[in-house]
């Protein structure tokens, strides 16, 4: 590949600006916000997220996921808990999360400590599902080798037999939830002049926000 045609790859970054006077002092407000132009502009999968974990020998990396819910007290996602993600987060809980929004030029980043929600939210998210997804959670041995696709569709079909149309919440499968230790809010700018503001725990229990150079 001509690797000089990957480095004149450029864009210049005109749509919008990110001003601490009309942005929120509540982060997770802001993030809200931003995610629901997101929606409201159809871009695909706005709710599409990486997540990125460190191992126990202190590797990390990453993966896509998808937010499925946000409150006070963090975003929401719900995955294996067998995953090399999940194997990950249970030796080390500090993780991060990213949102890039190409076509509204905006990142978000959120770093924090992850934990598992209560039985009750997983059960309830897990019978929202359509079924081929509820069925997919008990086939497919997440992260681990296989020896080909027909083991995942044999599973497939063994659990569908076995439970029919109410397949329960697999045991090693539910949600986590961030809670949040920073934020930072990222609109592309001319010139590469961006702006970028993060948001840390204060004193006072508000938010410190400060402009960060991009």
């Amino acid at each position: 590949m001509n690797t000089d045609a990957i480095a004149d790859l450029r864009k210049s970054y005109e749509l919008a600006a990110l001003n601490e006077s009309e942005s929120l002092a509540d982060p997770r407000l802001q993030f809200e916000r931003w995610l629901q132009e997101a929606i409201t502009s159809h871009i695909p999968e706005p709710n599409a997220m990486t997540l990125a974990t460190v191992s126990s020998d202190m590797r990390p990396s990453t993966r896509v996921v998808l937010i499925k819910g946000i409150d006070e007290r963090g975003p929401v996602w719900y995955t294996n808990y067998q995953s090399r993600k999940g194997q990950e987060l249970a030796g080390n809980p500090y993780a991060a999360l990213q949102f890039h929004w190409v076509e509204l030029e905006r990142v978000v980043r959120i770093e924090g400590v992850v934990t598992q929600v209560s039985d009750e939210e997983s059960d309830a998210y897990f019978h929202s599902r359509p079924l081929d997804s509820r069925i997919g959670a008990w086939a497919s041995p997440q992260s681990q080798p296989i020896s080909g696709r027909e083991v995942l569709v044999d599973a497939a079909a063994k659990y569908s037999a076995e439970f029919l149309t109410q397949p329960p919440r697999p045991p090693h499968w539910g949600g986590y939830r961030l809670a949040p230790t920073r934020w930072e809010f990222w609109q592309g700018r001319k010139s590469r002049l961006h702006d970028r503001l993060a948001y840390t725990p204060g004193h006072d229990g508000h938010w410190l926000r400060e402009r960060l150079a991009p």
